[in-house]
């Protein structure tokens, strides 16, 4: 019953709490000071300040194609639990949409609602879910390019932010990129960052099954490295780099294969080289 919860129940209660710490930060803070979000969620400020229709509907229409485009890359689990953060986190727009606003000071509105919102997405993130389609976009021209994940999600929301320039005044895009550094600093508080790399050393005895799993799931290549233990004797152990995206999915492979298997995991500051495959299909 304790992993039922912790496995199960645990990520869905802590990805709604922060669909809906996300969705007041929008509808408080940034929305009604034409401050906008980072990504699909930034297009979709912009597209209810020019058409009046609700954010909600653009975030949900906009976001459902990179949601199983991450399906094909990341698996069954991603998929539902993208599906359920977008639907919770949309849900919450429409609820929030008619209460009263915040603050009426810009300033304000940023530091607040760029906390908050780093705050809702950190949490919907760490627990397996996703707000925004771009990280998954990201994650995959990344794959195919020699620029990380983050630098990616940076040069489309500078796109984003410029077309709000023209289009509500330079201020607003200016107080836009403050709250995306607000938040993606937030965001890093609580989640390590949207791009950090992930070390994995896994000793097992199906290192075979598990590396060729990790390969055709992931695309991650693993080095095998043959090991001796003190008392267990000659042991297997496996070398590999992922994503905090991808963490999850490791977990289940080593599981589904090796319910005893020893794996430690640890930050990566920086990588040097090619540790992707590159998809040609």
């Amino acid at each position: 019953m304790k992993n039922i919860f912790k496995d199960y129940l645990l990520p869905f209660i802590m990805i709604t709490f922060g669909a809906c710490m996300a969705a007041f930060s929008l509808e408080n803070f940034l929305v009604p000071n034409t401050v906008l979000d980072g990504g699909i969620t930034g297009i979709s400020i912009i597209l209810n300040q020019i058409t009046g229709y609700s954010i909600s509907i653009f975030i949900a229409v906009i976001n459902l194609p990179f949601l199983f485009i991450g399906f094909k890359q990341l698996g069954l689990r991603f998929l539902v639990s993208g599906i359920y953060s977008m639907a919770v986190f949309t849900l919450f727009i429409q609820l929030f949409e008619h209460m009263q606003n915040a603050t009426s000071s810009e300033l304000l509105a940023v530091v607040f609602g760029g906390v908050i919102l780093g705050l809702g997405v950190g949490l919907v993130l760490k627990f397996g879910g996703c707000l925004d389609g771009t990280e998954i976009i990201a994650m995959l021209v990344s794959k195919k390019s020699g620029f990380s994940t983050g630098q990616i999600i940076f040069v489309i929301n500078i796109v984003i932010y410029t077309v709000a320039g023209f289009l509500f005044g330079w201020d607003r895009a200016m107080y836009s990129l403050l709250t995306y550094f607000i938040s993606f600093k937030m965001i890093d508080i609580i989640e390590e960052g949207l791009e950090q790399a992930k070390a994995a050393m896994i000793i097992t005895d199906n290192a075979q099954n598990i590396s060729e799993t990790i390969y055709k799931r992931l695309g991650r290549t693993c080095t095998i490295i043959k090991g001796e233990g003190l008392i267990s004797g000659t042991k297997t152990v496996l070398y590999c780099v992922v994503t905090r995206l991808e963490v999850g999915e490791l977990k289940r492979i080593i599981k589904g294969y090796d319910g005893s298997a020893f794996v430690t995991i640890s930050d990566i500051s920086e990588i040097i080289g090619t540790h992707i495959k590159k998809n040609d299909n």
